[in-house]
Order: C-alpha cells, then structure tokens, then sequence
C-alpha cells in the first residue's frame, strides 16, 4: 500500500527509492516525487526538494530525521 505524503518536520524515516516522479500539480508549479519503500516494508511517495531529486535514482537509500529535509544516505 503506498499513501503520498508530504514530509513533516517532526516525521523520521528511511527506506529506498523505488520510483521517481515530478508534475505540475496547479498548474504552474513543477513538483519532485520519490517513491520509497520503508524499512518496515510500507511505501510512500515523498515530496523532496528539485536538488535532491536529480541526485536520485532508483535503488538510492533516503533517510529523514526530525527537523531536517530528507538527505541521501
């Protein structure tokens, strides 16, 4: 089961990237998508900054940490 997700301050996880998206969502506005599977086995798809996003590729490892961006590992 996948839910997308926009991460929050307090939010800590870290998984692998299983896919890698991006649109414009309103229009005007180009948004970076990551899928990523989660340690525990669940999936999510992960707002991330454009930056981080062209650094990824699938099978990447991603981590976040309370009070941080997500960060490659």
């Amino acid at each position: 089961m996948s839910k997308s997700h926009e991460t929050g301050r307090d939010d800590a996880w870290e998984g692998v990237v299983t896919g890698r998206s991006r649109g414009m969502l309103d229009g005007s506005n180009m948004y970076h998508f990551v899928e990523v599977r989660l340690t525990d086995g669940s999936s999510v798809k992960v707002r991330i900054a454009r930056r981080l996003w062209k650094s990824l590729a699938v099978g990447d490892r991603i981590a976040k940490r309370p009070d941080a961006d997500p960060y490659r590992v």
